[in-house]
């Protein structure tokens, strides 16, 4: 496990600890696929609005699968540049990367663009895919007036009035569609590994 800092005030680091705490307490992500779960399929479009399917992607070789908050998160970044740092080695071993994230309007491409990613961006509009998997929670009223205190309206990047957000989760998913890694933490600051990461691509190439 990784942990991505961004050096908040503490007032801040005070606030995430009781947001992660309630989610903990309400079991957020506890529904979320395990090892050895079959993978959902779904489509979702890409930065070029062109559909894209797991299967489409995992019928060739493992398949790394990022569920991200967004180009507005440091920690979505950071992980998001670290598997970057991985991806040669991931597609050595036969495998892919794919990140999912709710930004509308252009943010998938834009997501890409900005980190330099080789890997695709694709964009779960209202955070379907992410519900459907259990990875979806409605952001406290506390948060949601820090976020907005500092400028962060999530209505305008995720274009509804939800205030949910996605559990940052990571996967690796086999041939057969069979999840090999999973990585689920309510805990935002907490991430894969990037290092276990490529080992499950590698075990399961």
């Amino acid at each position: 496990m990784s942990t991505m800092t961004e050096g908040p005030k503490t007032e801040t680091v005070t606030l995430y600890d009781q947001l992660v705490a309630q989610l903990r307490a309400a079991g957020v992500g506890e529904d979320a696929p395990k090892i050895g779960d079959p993978l959902p399929d779904f489509a979702l479009p890409d930065g070029e609005g062109r559909p894209v399917t797991p299967a489409s992607l995992y019928a060739t070789g493992p398949l790394v699968l990022s569920f991200q908050r967004g180009r507005w998160c440091p920690y979505c970044r950071e992980e998001m540049q670290s598997l970057q740092t991985q991806a040669a080695a991931i597609q050595t071993a036969g495998g892919k990367v794919v990140a999912i994230t709710p930004e509308i309007g252009g943010g998938a491409l834009l997501l890409r663009s900005t980190l330099s990613l080789d890997y695709p961006v694709l964009c779960d509009v209202d955070s379907g895919v992410a519900l459907t998997l259990g990875l979806v929670f409605r952001l406290t009223d506390d948060v949601r007036r820090s976020y907005l205190a500092k400028g962060l309206d999530l209505t305008t990047l995720y274009g509804n009035a939800s205030w949910f957000l996605p559990v940052p989760a990571t996967f690796v998913v086999d041939r057969s569609g069979t999840i090999r890694f999973a990585h689920v933490d309510v805990d935002f600051r907490q991430r894969a590994d990037p290092d276990a990461v490529l080992r499950a691509v590698q075990s399961a190439a």
